[in-house]
């Protein structure tokens, strides 16, 4: 009987430190998925702001462009103006210069 009882208790033993183990590996496995989560995350986030910077960088660009060809449009029509203006100008000369 006391044999018995000293198995059962190295049994018991035996179990309880298998058991701490397996936990352990699976917390350790458990911390080791949560830090690469956390990298994946961290990762992500780099992108995201490296994607928003050249955003705002494009639109910057595509702002300037826009700007520019505005600026050019209205140049042309103000000199579209002075070019009609001048030939008003000079129908009206001419009509003035035609004797009477």
């Amino acid at each position: 009987m006391k044999h018995i009882l000293i198995a059962l208790l190295a049994s018991a033993t035996f179990l309880t430190v298998s058991c701490n183990k397996q936990k352990e590996a699976i917390d350790d496995k458990n911390d080791a998925t949560q830090n690469a989560i956390d990298k994946q995350k961290d990762s992500l986030e780099v992108q995201a702001d490296e994607a928003k910077k050249q955003a705002e960088a494009d639109a910057k660009v595509a702002k300037a462009n826009i700007e520019a060809a505005s600026a050019a449009d209205q140049a042309q029509l103000d000199a579209e103006k002075k070019k009609a203006d001048a030939a008003a100008e000079a129908a009206k000369a001419k009509v003035d210069a035609q004797p009477k």
